[in-house]
């Protein structure tokens, strides 16, 4: 059986902690091979490998940084077939979705490639007798980024490519879960002409996550995952000193008024709280119908989930299996609840008869109505394939439940009333809000987190945002009585 190491220093190295977990094909139920899990004197060889490479990457021209990564970008697009097959694997999303996945993260490659654009600072002359004022951007040193098990390879590429463009090192922590893909960017960095040591991949668990917080060579954490864990990273990581953006978890609703198109409606609710089987921070979970909308909405979507085909996402299905047994158990148990507490199944997810491998951790889609916000399926962030429905009254009843949600990542609107849109979107006390789209994940130009416990510190993921928290600010005032000329030379400027 393959073990998998981890990616340090420009080549793979083999810990010293003796621990390891498994890798499972979600499909199938098997184990397909055994993962590192990287102890804290593992993460400190990472982390001074970065060191070193930090310190010698920052000074690399902008020419060479974006050349890096125009051929890293080049790379990821020629094999994105390969990369998508990989996710499929081990997280077990099918495979168009695991193309779209990469796609989305070619987008953040391809921002980073700007990278000289967004790192112009401002001067300002003579803001005294013969004295000048300018900005610069600089990198943080090293930072660390800890993805999670959903998006093995667009999480990463929302740090990985800005991190690196701004002239910083890193250290990945990916879901030891699904780390193949991980590494796959690793090496493919390497092969674009990325200096050893720039961008180094641990494998592990807690213990690993722990050390990165706590070592002093680690300036800044970018971290993904669950709210409960995301409080703790930035608590801990704040409490070192450290620079953290922390994503956490989410409950998002989509609200639709009685003017809407009930079929657009309908496939939105299907596509977003279903694609990835649900395990995404941006899945719609809770669908807020507005009487007199709810019964036609919720028979729309029950005929649209009876047509979905679950199973193996190698073999065309339209939705694949929970990433492992034990989440797919605790999935269950929120179904099982649901009905204990008098939410109504329209559709019964434990009741699909997959097309894959009777060992593979199914769970089809699940529809629950008249949903109330005193049920732990309405609460709780499930991150499994279930979508309740929470019928009210009117437009503020709507906007009262959203916004006494304690999550705040996206939302999203359903009407053909632009001034309700328009109302909504300035009432919404939300990160993400999409008009007419389920799932508004912005551009890599803009930038990507949500606001109350859906995010712990200031900045968010990619965009202007990620660029400011991988650098520094500073401001030089200066003067200069003899200016010196620098001498005759008609050739033509070059790049160096």
């Amino acid at each position: 059986m393959d073990v998998i190491g981890h990616f340090v220093d420009g080549k793979p190295f083999s810990g010293s902690s003796g621990r390891h977990g498994d890798v499972f094909d979600p499909a199938t139920g098997r184990r397909t091979a055994r993962v590192e899990l990287a102890s804290a004197a593992d993460v400190a060889v990472a982390v001074e490998a970065a060191g070193r490479a930090a310190r010698l990457w920052r000074d690399a021209s902008l020419a060479r940084r974006t050349a890096v990564l125009f051929a890293f970008r080049e790379l990821v697009h020629a094999r994105r077939d390969r990369l998508a097959a990989v996710i499929t694997a081990e997280h077990g999303k099918v495979l168009a979705d695991a193309a779209g996945e990469v796609q989305r993260g070619l987008e953040v490659i391809e921002y980073a490639c700007g990278i000289p654009s967004a790192l112009r600072g401002g001067f300002s002359e003579n803001v005294s007798t013969e004295v000048d004022s300018y900005s610069l951007r600089q990198p943080v040193g090293v930072v660390a980024v800890i993805s999670p098990f959903n998006f093995p390879v667009m999480v990463p590429l929302w740090f990985l490519p800005i991190a690196v463009a701004c002239g910083n090192a890193v250290v990945l922590k990916p879901s030891e879960k699904d780390p193949g893909a991980a590494l796959l960017l690793a090496q493919w960095f390497a092969e674009a002409g990325l200096p050893d040591g720039v961008l180094n991949v641990v494998n592990g668990d807690a213990e690993a996550v722990n050390a990165l917080l706590d070592h002093p060579g680690v300036k800044a954490v970018s971290f993904v995952g669950s709210t409960p864990v995301a409080r703790h990273v930035h608590q801990r990581g704040t409490a070192a000193g450290k620079r953290v953006q922390a994503l956490g978890g989410a409950k998002n609703h989509m609200v639709v008024l009685p003017d809407a198109d009930l079929d657009l409606a309908a496939d939105a609710a299907v596509n977003a709280g279903f694609g990835s089987a649900g395990e995404r921070c941006m899945a719609i979970s809770a669908l807020v119908a507005v009487e007199p909308v709810a019964d036609a909405l919720v028979a729309r979507i029950a005929e649209r989930l009876g047509r979905l085909r679950t199973g193996d996402g190698r073999r065309g299905c339209d939705m694949g299996p929970l990433v492992t047994a034990g989440h797919a158990a605790r999935v269950r148990s929120y179904v099982e609840a649901g009905v204990a507490a008098g939410a109504v199944p329209v559709v019964d997810g434990r009741d699909v008869e997959p097309d894959g491998d009777a060992g593979g951790f199914w769970l089809g889609p699940t529809l629950f109505d008249h949903v109330t916000p005193d049920m732990s399926i309405y609460t709780d962030e499930i991150f499994g394939p279930v979508l309740g429905v929470v019928r009210v009254g009117s437009y503020d009843e709507a906007v009262e439940l959203v916004n006494a949600n304690p999550y705040g990542n996206g939302t999203a609107i359903f009407t053909n009333d632009g001034g309700a849109a328009r109302r909504y979107q300035h009432e919404v006390e939300v990160g993400m809000v999409g008009v007419n789209v389920p799932i508004p994940v912005p551009m890599a130009y803009y930038s990507f987190g949500g606001w109350k416990s859906s995010l712990f510190g200031d900045l968010h993921a990619h965009g202007e945002d990620g660029v400011r928290f991988f650098t520094r600010g500073k401001v030089v005032t200066s003067r200069w009585l003899d200016p010196r000329h620098g001498g005759v030379n008609l050739g033509f400027p070059t790049q160096t």
